[in-house]
């Protein structure tokens, strides 16, 4: 058994291997020659990409207009394009599976894997009107980067397709001269071009004004450099020349670790890094793999081939086959290798020979006892790096026969690899298509892995995955997939919706909304509206309903809501939006709605609620309008316009008491207007009391008397208003013949009042004999007269009242109220 797994094993070095084995045989068209098409493919088992090579000269039918065809890894037909958008300069897949196609005039168009448009990025003026020559893909740590070599021999750069900014590198000196090879470095987030014009080597960055000149030994004094490779991690350099010699070294080129002569003047097909292990040249019929320090291979096959690389291998794709290319894992080779003695090789043995029940198993098992744990763990890692189901099988069994003699063995290592063994079984199943290794998915982890099955709408298998996974989110999937049945599916509206209803159900981990949005900007205008209902949240329903032109349904979700702020939003939405009759008709069917309406308007535009008012024909709401208008100081001006206006609506609204108050107040302020007039005084805009008020000050006593009889105000009021006035005047002659006048019908006390409260003493005492008896002692006690108050309580026996006193008076006089009061208390 152990012959038959390392049979695809060649020794590289001492100690290392390579293996090579087949994955897929591939089932695309037997038409498929690599001789004459141009192949490319993305990363991590991507798709591969193939169109007709220009270059060549064949034979075709039709129109002649390239086809791009989209194959998986394993030959299915995915896509394919017919192309007629300008010259194809490269071809290459960003790290989501979409297609680059850069074109001679400096424009790249990215196409989803499914043939769909999705956006265009300009590399720049420059390069549009320089025209393109020859375009390098790249990853950097913001996503997929592009560089293009314009026919001035100018570089301009993007890191990122999806945030395109266009950066220009450097010119080297000798525009006429072409380089002969060049390529794209990028650490951390900074990527520098190395650029080689025959034996000279530059590299080229942004952030510097000149080209710096690197130094290298290329083992020949003049040759040129016609090919260069950089690692995945962007460590590792490979420079190829037209003498065949292969300089390999780090992408500083500060440091050379072998120089290999291929004996060859050919020029390679392609130039690939297996990993950081061995630099790979493609020759067409035979790949030549060569160590970084020592060694080299080959690998023969009976057609030219391509190689794509990848992180730790690479991807051999034939007419016929896709092979792994890739260094032995260590642990592999540890357990696998032929006389090992490492830990898991004895545990293997010990599982085949108790499942044999060979009493060999002990034996085996005691050698192994003291290392156990490691061996168990070995076999799991081992497992991992297998494509075989046989294999991963046989190394678990044996993880888990060594794991039932030890005690403290946690199995969350190997029930996780069981997980991710089935997981990588799947993904790598011909209909899928997608071998990555077990070193890849580390780098891609399990979530990336996920959303690469979304992309390529592999939306159930993602989702079993990730249930079996326990991954914690798995509403992305299905968000994802809900939103390619809406711009895909060609069924009902109805239909659809329900559907996606049933899969997704109630869970608030997915939103409807973003569902409803994409059915809007596929124009499902009808399915969106299906899909908002499922969407339990008002405040997300309303902004789409109002976007989708339904503003009668989304002002009845805000009501339903409760939420009146959203009321509110609603409201403004569809009175900018609809003509205002048709706005105000509208919202008369929802009295809430029509309410808060009118708040607004009465806090923010006066003439909107006026609108509101007519349009109802509510007068008593009108008259009320005008009236507020009156009085706002801004509209002095109009104000008795207004009261007329509203003294007309109240006549409408046959409220004849109001209609007359408006008419009285009108009068008023005419009689105001001439007041201002003749006095020169300010008296627009007051009260009828003010307006008396301002008269008695300006002793102008048979004029407010003449208003007072006029507007019928009472006796009383006007008594009192005459008291107050004269009080503040100090006419106090004036108020001694007002209260001898005739009798007053507020009483004496306001007089005495005002004199109290002015500091006349005197006067105040002038109008004490007419105070009614039951305040007169209140009044002498405010006036000071504490012996009098005092002696008056005592005689009519008022108890309260000299208790009153003894409150207010002096100290002095206090034991003397006291005294009377204990005779009272006798």
């Amino acid at each position: 058994m152990t012959v038959l797994l390392t049979g695809d094993w060649t020794q590289f070095g001492k100690d290392d291997y390579f293996r090579r084995f087949e994955v897929y045989t591939m089932g695309w068209p037997t038409e498929i020659n690599l001789d004459t098409l141009s192949l490319t493919s993305s990363n991590f088992g991507g798709p591969l990409a193939v169109v007709r090579d220009r270059n060549k000269v064949i034979k075709i039918q039709g129109v002649g207009k390239p086809v791009i065809s989209i194959y998986s890894s394993s030959g299915s037909f995915i896509s394919s394009i017919i192309w007629n958008s300008g010259k194809i300069v490269k071809l290459g897949w960003s790290s989501l599976c979409d297609l680059l196609c850069i074109l001679e005039d400096g424009h790249v168009h990215i196409y989803d894997m499914f043939s769909n448009f999705q956006h265009r990025v300009s590399m720049g003026q420059e390069a549009q009107d320089t025209k393109v020559l020859d375009a390098k893909i790249f990853s950097t740590a913001s996503g997929t980067g592009v560089a293009v070599l314009t026919t001035t021999h100018r570089i301009f750069l993007v890191n990122s397709v999806r945030e395109a900014k266009v950066r220009r590198l450097p010119e080297v000196p000798g525009v006429h001269n072409a380089p002969t090879a060049w390529t794209v470095v990028c650490e951390d987030r900074h990527c520098r071009v190395l650029f080689a014009r025959e034996r000279d080597l530059y590299s080229l960055n942004e952030a510097e004004t000149h080209p710096q000149p690197l130094v290298s030994k290329l083992g020949d004094e003049v040759c040129t450099i016609v090919e260069m490779a950089v690692s995945s991690n962007y460590e590792r350099l490979a420079i190829f020349t037209d003498r065949g010699k292969l300089w390999i070294g780090t992408s500083d080129v500060k440091k050379c670790t072998r120089l290999y002569d291929t004996r060859s003047v050919g020029l390679p097909l392609q130039l690939v890094w297996c990993g950081v292990d061995a630099v790979v040249i493609n020759w067409g019929l035979h790949l030549e793999l060569v160590g970084p320090i020592e060694e080299s291979l080959h690998y023969n096959y009976d057609e030219n081939v391509f190689c794509v690389q990848e992180v730790d291998c690479i991807r051999v794709v034939s007419s016929q086959s896709m092979d792994i290319i890739q260094k032995v894992p260590e642990v592999v080779r540890n357990i696998f290798g032929i006389n090992s003695t490492a830990a898991g090789s004895y545990l293997l043995e010990a599982s085949k020979q108790y499942q044999k029940k060979n009493h060999r198993a002990n034996e085996y098992l005691h050698l192994v006892k003291p290392k156990l744990f490691l061996a168990v763990r070995q076999c799991i890692e081992a497992a991992g790096h297998e494509f075989k189901a046989e294999t991963q099988k046989m190394l678990m069994k044996a993880a888990q026969f060594g794991k039932t003699y030890l005690d403290d063995c946690s199995p969350e290592n190997y029930v996780t690899m069981i997980r991710v063994l089935r997981c990588l079984n799947a993904v790598r199943h011909p209909n899928v298509g997608m071998p990555i290794t077990y070193n890849q998915l580390q780098i891609l982890t399990l979530q990336g892995l996920m959303e690469l099955q979304m992309i390529r709408r592999n939306h159930f298998l993602a989702l079993d995955l990730a249930t079996f996974l326990k991954m914690p989110d798995s509403s992305k999937i299905r968000l994802h997939w809900a939103c390619y049945k809406v711009e895909h599916s060609k069924l009902n509206d109805e239909f659809v919706a329900k559907e996606i209803a049933e899969k997704i159900g109630s869970s608030r981990d997915v939103s409807y909304i973003k569902i409803a949005k994409k059915a809007a900007d596929c124009g499902r205008n009808d399915l969106a509206i299906k899909l908002i209902e499922y969407e339990p949240r008002a405040n997300l329903q309303v902004p789409l309903l109002l976007r989708l032109g339904e503003d009668q349904t989304a002002l009845i979700k805000a009501i339903e809501s409760g939420n009146t702020d959203l009321v509110y939003a609603v409201l403004l939405h569809m009175k900018e939006n609809m003509p205002l009759g048709k706005f105000q008709m509208e919202i008369r069917n929802f009295p809430l709605a029509q309410a808060l309406y009118l708040k607004y308007c009465r806090l923010h535009n006066k003439d909107m609620l006026k609108d509101v008012y007519i349009q109802e024909d509510d007068h008593k709401s009108q008259a009320e309008c005008h009236i507020r208008e009156s009085f706002d100081p801004k509209n002095s001006g109009t104000r008795e316009a207004s009261l007329v206006a509203a003294e007309e609506n109240y006549k409408r609204a046959k409220l004849d008491l109001n209609a007359m108050l408006c008419e009285e107040h009108l009068r008023l302020s005419r009689y105001q207007r001439n007041l201002e007039d003749k006095f020169k005084r300010d008296f627009f805009g007051k009260s009828l009391h003010d307006t008396l008020k301002l008269l008695l000050t300006m002793q102008e006593v048979k004029l407010a008397d003449k208003l007072r009889h006029e507007y019928k105000v009472p006796d009383r009021r006007y008594w009192w208003l005459r008291v107050k006035v004269l009080g503040e005047l100090s006419a106090w002659s004036e108020l001694e013949k007002l209260s001898k006048s005739k009798k007053s019908p507020i009483g004496y006390e306001p007089f005495v009042e005002v004199c109290w409260k002015h500091g006349n003493r005197y006067e105040a005492q002038k109008y004490l004999p007419k105070v009614k008896d039951d305040v007169k002692i209140e009044y002498l006690t405010k006036l000071g007269m504490y012996d009098e108050a005092a002696q008056m309580a005592f005689e009519q026996k008022d108890l309260e009242g000299l208790k009153y006193v003894e409150s207010k008076c002096d100290p002095s006089f206090a034991e003397k109220v006291a005294s009377l009061i204990r005779q009272l208390s006798k």
